[in-house]
């Protein structure tokens, strides 16, 4: 929906998915090809290598300077949103915190070698026990996250967060949600996944790796990457990896509804993008919202 609407409102498309930052990493992201952008131009896409880390205030920044491109140009952003922890930190900002510490993380990431499997969620429970109950045990990378920032600004996370956060100014934000009904929406999972594989998704992942690309890498642990790589490595089937592909994404696409229904001042609409009907009924609540 993002380029209908952005054909019929003069717009250009900004990306707004940690996933698509990646340049390389093409098909299982589902960036749109040259023929589905129809000439629009779409920004935050293929902004950041392989080894790059994406983070929230980072989109923030990118995000920014696009706006402020555009409203020099006088044209209308429209935002399509997959990562809704990006979009938040766009909106209402993020509060200061310190840069990483290389040094720091060693060590932390040595301390889980000595110590029991569960060592840095106890340790974070000691520095900030509200943060600690949002993270799992498991998130070894968030962790450690949390920690650093505890240890290197003296106060707790959770503390950080509530503090000097600076919202979007100067424009009016509306939202528009697409809800689907389930069982339609898993049968459009599952035959997006089989589409992805006939364009060449595992020979994508395999070109990849024959780069010399290392497997360690953060895209390669996005969904779908990470199971065609285990393909390459025969320690699943193909068929196998496209089941683990469709459940993971029907998981991701229940995680993201639960984020985005609690988002605040949402105007949803109970079907898929590319359905007219659809475009229309937003089209018209669009150009109403803009006149009121």
């Amino acid at each position: 929906m993002g380029v209908w609407l952005a054909e019929r409102l003069g717009g250009e498309v900004v990306a707004c998915d940690s996933t698509q930052l990646y340049r390389g990493f093409d098909i299982g992201t589902a960036k749109p090809s040259a023929g589905e952008r129809r000439g629009i131009p779409q920004h935050l896409i293929d902004v950041l290598g392989p080894r790059e880390e994406a983070t929230a205030g980072g989109y923030r920044q990118l995000a920014l300077a696009v706006l402020n491109d555009l409203r020099q140009r006088r044209k209308l952003p429209i935002f399509t949103v997959g990562t809704g922890l990006y979009l938040r930190a766009l909106l209402e900002g993020l509060a200061e915190v310190p840069q990483r510490s290389e040094e720091l993380r060693a060590r932390l990431r040595a301390s889980v070698e000595e110590h029991s499997p569960d060592h840095l969620h106890q340790v974070l429970k000691r520095l900030d026990p509200v943060t600690a109950s949002k993270i799992a045990p498991a998130d070894q990378q968030k962790l450690i996250r949390a920690i650093e920032v505890c240890l290197l600004a003296r106060k707790p996370i959770s503390e950080l967060h509530r503090e000097g956060r600076v919202p979007l100014e100067g424009w009016r934000v509306l939202k528009i949600g697409l809800n689907p009904p389930r069982e339609k929406l898993n049968e459009r999972i599952h035959s997006r996944t089989d589409a992805m594989l006939e364009r060449g998704w595992l020979e994508e992942v395999q070109t990849l790796l024959a780069s010399g690309m290392s497997e360690d890498v953060k895209p390669f642990d996005f969904i779908g990457y990470r199971e065609l790589r285990a393909v390459l490595q025969e320690k699943i089937s193909l068929a196998e990896a496209r089941e683990a592909i469709q459940q993971a994404t029907r998981r991701y696409a229940k995680r993201q509804l639960t984020w985005f229904r609690k988002e605040q001042g949402v105007r949803w609409f109970s079907g898929f993008g590319d359905d007219p009907s659809i475009q229309s009924d937003a089209f018209e609540w669009l150009r109403s919202a803009s006149l009121g």
